[in-house]
């Protein structure tokens, strides 16, 4: 899977703006949103899933038919379903993770909400994110929509990215600048 830190490529936001396109058409954009959060964790929780999507190693069929095993089994149907499906079929399903974000960004924007990527070393509860979704809105004077991921080698504490803010409370980041600061010292 990219990075959840890196930007969103070009082939993901224009993927993701033709689904929120259609999705919005057919007034089915929390529907979409809900099924591509869903197809999100399944990626992150499964590491032969990640590798499916990220090698190129497999042919476009052999992709396209274990990505719909894959989504017959989780109950993806309808316009996602056959999205990722298409995705697949056109050799892009490496983007898919981009895609997710992209268009999760493109439906907060356009219920004026603020996108915040949030990554921390262990998964947030609902109360956690309630509470930094509370405490975003009061900083930045917007609701925010909070992308939630993990990276366990944060160690502790988050990495907040609004906009093109970036707030890095980790005890990776903490560590690391002690480091540096003992090597001047010595």
């Amino acid at each position: 899977m990219t990075d959840k830190n890196s930007n969103i490529s070009g082939v993901a936001e224009r993927y993701a703006t033709a689904l929120y396109e259609l999705a919005d058409e057919q007034g089915a954009v929390a529907d979409v949103e809900k099924a591509l959060a869903a197809i999100g964790a399944l990626i992150d929780e499964s590491e032969d899933l990640r590798r499916l999507i990220e090698s190129p190693v497999f042919s476009a069929q052999d992709q396209q038919a274990a990505i719909g095993a894959v989504l017959d089994k989780a109950g993806v149907s309808g316009i996602v379903g056959n999205f990722v499906r298409v995705t697949a079929g056109n050799r892009r399903l490496f983007a898919l993770p981009g895609m997710i974000r992209a268009f999760k960004m493109i439906a907060a924007r356009q219920r004026g909400e603020q996108s915040a990527q949030v990554v921390s070393a262990s998964k947030l509860t609902a109360g956690q994110e309630k509470a930094l979704a509370k405490a975003l809105k009061e900083a930045i004077g917007k609701d925010v929509s909070i992308d939630a991921s993990v990276d366990p080698s944060l160690i502790g504490g988050l990495v907040v990215r609004v906009g093109s803010r970036q707030i890095d409370t980790s005890v990776r980041t903490k560590l690391n600048s002690l480091k540096i600061a003992l090597k001047e010292v010595g």
